[in-house]
């Protein structure tokens, strides 16, 4: 094998790692973006529910003054 073609083997295969690299950080940065939006998903749930338990107990109360009057 010649020289030039070790080293295009070789710069070849630098870029392949630094591809590599460079995705495993992409990764990183989309997993963690994820987990950021999966807290306020869940956080959003949970106030969703409490607004329909909130809604469910002030639309009991208007029934009960339709039916006392």
């Amino acid at each position: 094998m010649s020289l030039e073609v070790l080293e295009q083997l070789e710069s070849k295969v630098q870029s392949a790692v630094d591809n590599i690299s460079l995705l495993k950080m992409e990764l990183d940065d989309l997993r963690e973006q994820n987990r950021r939006l999966q807290d306020e998903n869940h956080q959003l749930r949970n106030e969703h529910q409490a607004w329909q338990e909130r809604l469910r107990a002030l639309l009991g109360k208007m029934d009960q003054m339709g039916e006392g009057m």
